[in-house]
């Protein structure tokens, strides 16, 4: 089975590109899964524009610690097994932390979101709160793909080895940089520190300089820009066996204008 998967969607930079990159490549897949959190300018995400991407041909949205920046959140993830919030949020908050859903190929594919705990908001332990669902999970596939949304890349890197043999990937989102790090870990689960961000890249984390800096420069908040110069897609294509093993890992990185060579 072959599966893409693609970095935190930033904005309309990020909305536009994803549509291009689809429109020429999701008939390659079997499975297609996006990180959505700051699709809706750069903040959040909103229900229209999950529709949207699922017209695309996207199958299943993971989230972070965004996802709650939209109220309109609150009651879509009440309604919606395709879009999931990360699994170790307090019981008890709106929508689920995974999900299972048939791929292109027939096969069944089970989709986690985890969130970390070093430099991000108080929740459960992911690990602990992922041990609770595994044999669940586990009875009806062993396609498992897990999008870890954490700062450390220490904490990404303990999950990929406590999760090692357990599951078909771990990649890690968030950071919205790509790491050169995908790799098959020691017992067939796939890994990558953090898939990336698709939107542009000359700014920061997806906003524009001129809007970013200033908080740094003096401390005081300051409101930040969606950024539209070098709009990049970064992503990750995986082939499955079927065992749930990973198979191969591939970096997708991938500029607006290559897209015509495509």
């Amino acid at each position: 089975m072959k599966v893409l998967i693609i970095g935190d969607v930033v904005g309309k930079p990020g909305r536009v590109i994803l549509n291009e990159y689809l429109d020429r490549k999701s008939a390659e897949y079997d499975f297609v899964i996006v990180n959505g959190e700051n699709a809706a300018g750069g903040f959040g995400l909103t229900e229209k524009i999950a529709e949207v991407f699922f017209d695309m041909g996207v199958d299943m949205i993971t989230t972070g610690n965004h996802v709650w920046d939209k109220k309109e959140m609150y009651e879509y993830l009440q309604k919606t097994d395709k879009v999931i919030r990360p699994l170790n949020y307090p019981k008890g908050v709106p929508g689920i932390g995974y999900t299972i859903l048939q791929a292109g190929n027939g096969e069944k594919v089970a989709v986690v979101n985890l969130l970390g705990r070093v430099f991000m908001p108080q929740v459960d332990c992911p690990f602990q709160r992922f041990d609770e669902i595994l044999e669940e999970v586990s009875k009806e596939t062993r396609n498992i793909i897990v999008d870890f949304h954490a700062e450390a890349s220490s904490e990404k890197m303990a999950m990929g080895w406590y999760l090692d043999g357990k599951v078909s990937l771990v990649f890690g989102t968030h950071t919205h940089i790509q790491t050169s790090d995908s790799r098959i870990l020691h017992k067939g689960t796939g890994y990558i520190t953090d898939i990336g961000m698709t939107g542009a890249h000359d700014g920061i984390i997806g906003m524009t300089v001129g809007s970013v800096l200033p908080k740094f420069l003096t401390g005081l908040p300051s409101r930040f820009e969606v950024c539209e110069d070098n709009i990049r897609l970064n992503g990750l294509e995986i082939e499955l066996d079927t065992d749930g093993t990973c198979m191969s890992v591939e970096r997708i990185d991938v500029s607006m204008e290559e897209m015509d060579f495509m």
